[in-house]
Parts: C-alpha cells; structure tokens; sequence
C-alpha cells in the first residue's frame, strides 16, 4: 500500500497525511500534509534530536515560531526548523490551515500513529507517556521560558 493510500492519521483535530514514509521507503526524507482547524489543540513547543523540518504552507494562515523568530505563514511561505531548534505552530486564525512538511531524516509515520494512540486514550493522553512516545523518536520537550 502506498503512503498516500492510507487513511489520514487524526490527533484529536489535527489531520497528518502522509504522502511520502522515508522510514518505510528508505527514502530518508518524508513527507505529509498537515490540516490544522482555526483554535485547533497542537503539540507543545518541542525540538528534534536527528530531523530537520520544513513546513510549505498551502491553504490558509500557519502561525509557526522556530527559536524566536514567529511568522505568520501564507500560501506559498514557508520556514525550516534546523536539528535541535525549538519550534512550534498553532493555528489561531479563522480558517483550516494546511501545510505540507518535509522531515530529514524521517521520523516515519507509525511516530503519529503512536501519539494518536496515546492521545486518544480514555481520560485523555497520560503527559508521562507522550514524553516517551516523542522521546523514543528523538522530539524534546521544550523548556518552558520564564
């Protein structure tokens, strides 16, 4: 089965579509589509241990911070986050935002899979197990600034 053949991976109402698995293809790099809904939950401010990622914006408006530097990404802007920089995005605007974001190397699909899994828990996402989940695919928690 193709990447893009699968359904969409869903945490909570963020939308991951992979197009590309550069772990299942060896391809290294990956690639997929984010949708992110106006208001939408997003995961906290975080880095990568061995990725480095770009994010295409194609519909909508993607507010996304790499260390201090905070943009409002239009159609057709786009940011790259170097291994080990903090970044973030959220999507406070009134209209889905859909991005597509290249991973070097991949971190594969099956990492979405596994936070979807943690999150979509009963009684919510245990933060203990999320930190594993990001952990054991190189993501580090950001330290919350003063």
């Amino acid at each position: 089965m193709q990447a893009n053949e699968r359904n969409p991976i869903k945490i909570g109402q963020l939308e991951i579509n992979y197009l590309q698995d550069g772990v299942e293809t060896g391809a290294g790099s990956g690639m997929f589509e984010l949708t992110v809904p106006p208001g939408a939950k997003v995961p906290p401010a975080h880095s990568h241990r061995d990725n480095e990622e770009i994010v295409y914006v194609l519909e909508g408006v993607l507010r996304y911070a790499v260390d201090d530097d905070q943009r409002d990404l239009r159609p057709g802007e786009h940011m790259r986050t170097p291994r080990g920089s903090v970044h973030a995005f959220s999507n406070p605007h009134d209209q889905v935002a859909r991005a597509l974001v290249v991973l070097t190397p991949d971190i594969g699909a099956q990492y979405f899979r596994d936070v979807a899994e943690v999150a979509g828990r009963p009684g919510g996402p245990d933060p203990a197990k999320m930190v594993e989940v990001m952990a054991r695919y190189g993501l580090v928690l950001a330290r919350p600034r003063n």
